[in-house]
């Protein structure tokens, strides 16, 4: 070319190759903005909503049973974790022979472990109290509206009260005098209704069961040392029924709702004869 070729020092190479990527970049800024790339599915460009708004989904509390506890006549909610094991301990205590006081201390008395002595005296003043309400009890004033506010005798208090009124709630008391009771359970799947029927047939007493089920589920009547089961069907209102002697027992009545809550709900029917 009749030139000469351009020559550059060791020192300069960097500079070129800083200002050639500096170009570089702001020619390829222009280009997309002129030119913004598209998705593989986009024929044009599109302008998407920075967030998608979702449906709100109802939320179902995590244990099937809990929703009774609106049935409680108690001031103040026990949180659910409490109400769970509180009602589980009451289960296992139906069919016991114990008076009921001692039935609610040993209720309530591992939420208290050190107050063994405390738990005693307010369970004497919740069994002796006329109406079931925290705030009628002298030592027990200024109740609040959450349970983590409540001072410790407080939660006491509250606790025992809802461990009577549950173990009553899981007690149906039957005789001849009084042959047929129905009980309602309330489940965050809707209600579910207990008729229970008692019969004489000459030396045996037949025991009838009829249900309601908010969902499929098992009936299971156990007592004598037998087991009667029965399973819902497109109607949900499975029955069963036992032969039972005439003598004063109590039968426990296992309610299994799979789809509802893993664990069954455990109810005491008392014969009296």
């Amino acid at each position: 070319m009749g030139g000469k070729p351009q020559t550059f020092q060791l020192g300069e190479i960097p500079t070129v190759q800083e200002r050639f990527q500096a170009v570089l970049k702001r020619r390829l800024q222009v280009e997309i903005q002129n030119h913004p790339p598209l998705f593989p599915w986009e024929s044009q460009l599109i302008d998407y909503p920075e967030f998608v708004e979702e449906p709100s989904i109802a939320l179902v509390p995590a244990w099937g049973w809990l929703a009774q506890q609106s049935k409680l006549n108690l001031p103040v909610s026990l949180p659910e974790r409490i109400f769970q094991q509180l009602m589980e301990k009451c289960q296992s205590l139906l069919t016991s022979s114990l008076p009921l006081g001692p039935k609610l201390v040993q209720a309530v008395e591992s939420f208290f472990p050190e107050d063994y002595q405390l738990i005693n005296d307010v369970a004497g003043l919740v069994l002796r109290s006329a109406y079931r309400s925290v705030d009628v009890l002298e030592t027990i004033p200024n109740i609040q509206s959450d349970y983590s506010d409540l001072q410790p005798r407080q939660q006491m208090a509250l606790s025992l009260m809802a461990a009577k009124q549950l173990l009553e709630n899981l007690t149906l008391p039957i005789s001849f005098t009084n042959p047929v009771i129905e009980k309602q359970w309330q489940t965050a799947a809707g209600t579910l209704s207990i008729r229970v029927e008692l019969q004489s047939l000459g030396k045996l007493t037949k025991l009838r069961v009829h249900s309601e089920l908010p969902t499929l589920g098992v009936l299971k009547l156990h007592g004598n040392g037998t087991q009667a089961v029965s399973q819902s069907g497109d109607s949900n209102k499975p029955s069963v029924e036992l032969y039972c002697k005439r003598t004063n027992q109590t039968c426990t009545l296992e309610i299994e709702c799979p789809e509802l809550e893993e664990q069954p709900l455990l109810l005491a029917i008392n014969l009296t004869m």
